[in-house]
């Protein structure tokens, strides 16, 4: 939302998940720069700036996300305020009037004094996915992990795949899992939704548009499924395959890479297991796909070797609860360990 990834080819049969998808997980959190004049909405007389006991790390996260730190009641000795205090006065309040606090740049070092450096100028996709992603970053992430076996969905692939490639597509786990998390939203829309801090308001859209991030010799593109659940998976592999093609070419349109409700990011094809994907702003949700590997499994008290895939569900905590998140999570592992439920949908 929002590391480099795999081709947005599709997989080899045996390796899963290896499809279009790619990261919105650049850890580039831009360094914050010194605190702005203050612009408190209505402060208490006695709470000025000076007056607030809280490490400059805390000041910094607070000016991050957009908080008057001057308004955030201490939890701490003293009334000392923690990144726990600031965290809880976003979910509760919100951000300032004039919402997320958007970091300027920081001069740099001059580098050239400690050895050659060569200097090119940013791509204008890459100014426009840095902007994009520090907007994201500035949201209160949460990451939940968690590892589903793939063996069922593998053996549904295998079966199936011959009779979407006759239509024109790829059966891809991408693609399965664009059908899971779709019908994930039916039953959690709060992970479907938006947060509007200005007005104050929740908005839940009543559509579910998919996207799946894609990494291209231009760079990261997410192009997007509309409709997903409302399709059925070999339309759904039919899409992704067509828009694939279209980002690895560059013929991608805005409107193909607009609307989207959720995304799906994948480092598996380069070996990645858990990670942590940055929220593709406006959106709450992101879900990482990481490699499935054997790994130790327990069923009827045997210990066996199953294909495991990692995953990785970033969310915004101003909206998302814990427990919601993790009960989507939940949902997702059970659909993909049982993938003809939602074959049928």
């Amino acid at each position: 939302t929002p590391q480099t990834t795999e081709e947005a080819a599709p997989p080899k049969a045996q390796e899963a998940p290896t499809e279009p998808a790619e990261p919105t997980s650049t850890e580039q959190s831009a360094p914050s720069p010194p605190a702005p004049p203050a612009a408190p909405v209505s402060p208490p007389p006695s709470a000025g700036r000076a007056s607030v006991a809280a490490a400059p790390s805390v000041r910094q996260f607070a000016r991050e996300i957009g908080v008057n730190i001057a308004e955030v009641e201490g939890s701490g000795p003293g009334g000392r305020i923690s990144t726990d205090d600031v965290k809880r006065h976003a979910r509760t309040f919100g951000g300032s009037a004039s919402g997320p606090a958007t970091p300027g740049p920081s001069p740099m070092p001059d580098f050239a004094k400690y050895g050659p450096i060569e200097r090119q100028p940013m791509s204008n996709l890459r100014k426009k996915a840095a902007s994009h992603l520090s907007i994201g970053w500035s949201a209160p992430h949460v990451t939940l992990h968690d590892e589903a076996d793939v063996t069922a969905l593998e053996t549904f692939r295998q079966q199936y795949k011959r009779t979407v490639e006759k239509a024109g597509g790829k059966l891809t786990v991408t693609a399965l899992m664009v059908k899971i998390v779709a019908a994930a939203l039916k039953q959690f829309p709060v992970l479907n939704s938006s947060i509007d801090m200005q007005r104050q308001e929740v908005i839940t859209k009543k559509y579910i548009h998919i996207g799946v991030a894609a990494d291209t010799p231009r760079g990261l593109v997410v192009p997007v499924v509309p409709d997903a659940d409302k399709k059925n998976v070999t339309e759904v592999s039919v899409e992704i395959s067509e828009l694939a093609a279209k980002a690895r070419g560059g013929k991608l349109t805005l409107e193909e890479m607009a609307g989207g409700t959720f995304t799906i990011t994948n480092l598996g094809g380069i070996g990645i297991k858990h990670f942590t994907p940055i929220l593709n702003h406006p959106e709450v949700a992101i879900l990482g796909l990481g490699r499935a590997a054997g790994r130790p499994k327990v069923v009827n008290g045997e210990l066996i070797e199953a294909p495991m895939m990692p995953l990785s569900l970033s969310f915004d905590h101003r909206l998302v609860d814990g427990a919601d998140g993790a009960r989507f999570l939940r949902f997702i592992v059970d659909a993909i360990e049982q993938p003809l439920l939602i074959a049928m949908q």
